[in-house]
């Protein structure tokens, strides 16, 4: 190759280089929102005054899916339970169904859910990924 076709070829991939970059970071930002959805998700799924910890956040069964995996245990002591919930989205972070290791979630409390919790002060206050974080963060 001549020096003259070696420099266009760097001055290309220096001017695609930003756009490259910058489809990647769009693409970190779905995931840790999506991420920060299906935690949210956790306490509302949760039995009313459990300690909820954090286990595990990944990929799903599918590229659109994401897995939460964590632990919740009685104030009064009791054995900490291992639960899941994996949260399917659409385009974006958009979240259209959700199950658990007691199947799927309804149409009617995911709609609740999604209209009336997640996106409230008291959701982001209990996301447990604020208190601590899990020890594998995985989210693709």
């Amino acid at each position: 190759m001549s020096p003259g076709h070696v420099a266009r070829g760097l001055v290309v991939t220096l001017a695609l280089a930003p756009a490259l970059l910058g489809l990647g970071a769009c693409e970190s930002s779905v995931d840790r929102q999506r991420a920060m959805i299906c935690r949210r998700a956790v306490p509302a799924l949760a039995p009313p005054d459990a300690e909820v910890r954090l286990l595990r956040i990944g990929a799903g069964a599918t590229p659109d899916e994401i897995r939460v995996d964590y632990a919740v245990a009685g104030r009064s002591g009791q054995a900490a339970r291992q639960r899941w919930v994996s949260c399917r989205f659409g385009p974006g972070a958009e979240l259209l169904g959700l199950a658990t290791e007691g199947g799927p979630v309804n149409g009617a409390r995911l709609f609740l859910l999604r209209q009336y919790y997640l996106d409230t002060p008291e959701a982001a206050a209990d996301d447990p990924g604020s208190r601590a974080a899990p020890a594998d963060r995985t989210a693709r």
